[in-house]
């Protein structure tokens, strides 16, 4: 009898289980390749406050940012073993080369010369700098992965170009190479207990440092509105379950430079929720620089055919341990958010 009503309840339990998806900008990101490694297994101060953040958040589904990437993924496995040893287990990853420190052999942002950071198909000093990951503690179906990495910025639909009173910006060798994700944009299935879920993360170029031509906030805005041109169906495949965007948009709906109709269309799409995560205190704020102030640039967007409990911005009381953390660990602040299924 027992028995046979475990076997009644489990759909009811399954469809009750909640799953805990997270989006990090941690600035795990170092001057040159291979210091990011050495930082994380000489106990960086910085890097055991990310621990120690990840750790009081217990995400089961993780999208980080800001994280150099390196062609064995050692550094993200040494990562990995220190949340392990802290008590968070993430049995899957996911991690690929990103676009950031690519080198090219161009003039990309139009400043004369070639070789820059700034030349690359996304800024980075080596490849790899400041690449994307995923952690979960559900499997991933890293076959199934769909990458717009090396997807031509000029065809996206839609796509504006930048342009000079000279022609396409800086020229029209630069935009025929020229990758739209400045770091990536992957969409990630997980095996959850809601069924698969599909990851759609991203890190999207800052819209400024640039001139009139306006290369990067072109681009910022074209970096968020891929997902909406792979939603319509005119890109990749569209997820045919539940799924959720996740990322560094780089873009405040209500302030800052850039092109925010971008971000605002995104939220405002019907076929996604915006939960608006907030600290302790009620402020959506995900970031701070010093030249601008505080932002909402990281999200979290569920599609409609989730149930979201609960979200928010990790962001403690002041003085408390927890806050201490999350100041020395990065400028950007952890945004989570719990669903189900409804």
């Amino acid at each position: 009898m027992i028995r046979i009503l475990l076997l009644l309840l489990l759909p009811v339990m399954a469809q009750a289980q909640t799953v805990r998806i997270a989006t990090y900008n941690t600035e795990l990101s170092r001057d040159g390749p291979g210091l990011l490694l050495r930082d994380i297994r000489r106990g960086d101060q910085q890097v055991q406050a990310v621990v120690e953040v990840l750790v009081a958040t217990q995400p089961d589904i993780l999208a980080l940012q800001g994280i150099d990437w390196d062609l064995n993924a050692e550094a993200l496995i040494a990562l990995i073993e220190q949340l392990r040893a802290a008590g968070l287990d993430y049995s899957y990853h996911f991690a690929a080369q990103p676009n950031a420190g690519l080198e090219t052999s161009l003039d990309l942002n139009g400043d004369g010369r070639a070789h820059g950071p700034a030349d690359a198909q996304g800024w980075g000093r080596f490849t790899g700098q400041g690449g994307l990951a995923v952690l979960s503690r559900y499997p991933i179906h890293s076959g199934d992965v769909q990458a717009f990495t090396d997807l031509l910025w000029r065809d996206l639909p839609g796509a504006q170009m930048p342009v000079s009173d000279n022609g396409p910006f800086p020229s029209e060798e630069a935009q025929s190479i020229q990758r739209l994700s400045a770091v990536a944009h992957w969409i990630v299935p997980v095996d959850t207990p809601l069924g698969t879920m599909d990851l759609m993360t991203f890190h999207a170029a800052p819209p400024v440092f640039d001139g009139p031509e306006d290369r990067n906030g072109l681009r910022n805005r074209d970096e968020i509105r891929l997902w909406s041109v792979v939603l319509d169906g005119q890109l990749g495949h569209k997820p045919d379950g539940p799924f959720v965007i996740a990322g560094d948009a780089n873009q405040d709906p209500e302030r800052g430079e850039g092109r925010r109709e971008a971000i605002q269309a995104l939220l405002a799409d019907p076929r996604l929720q915006d939960p608006r995560p907030a600290d302790v205190s009620g402020a959506l704020t995900t970031v701070e620089w010093k030249a601008v102030g505080e932002m909402r640039v990281d999200y979290l967007l569920p599609s409609t055919d989730l149930q979201v409990t609960s979200s928010g911005v990790f962001w403690p009381e002041p003085g408390s341990p927890e806050r201490a953390a999350a100041e020395q660990a990065s400028r950007h602040r952890l945004v989570w958010v719990d669903v189900t299924a409804p």
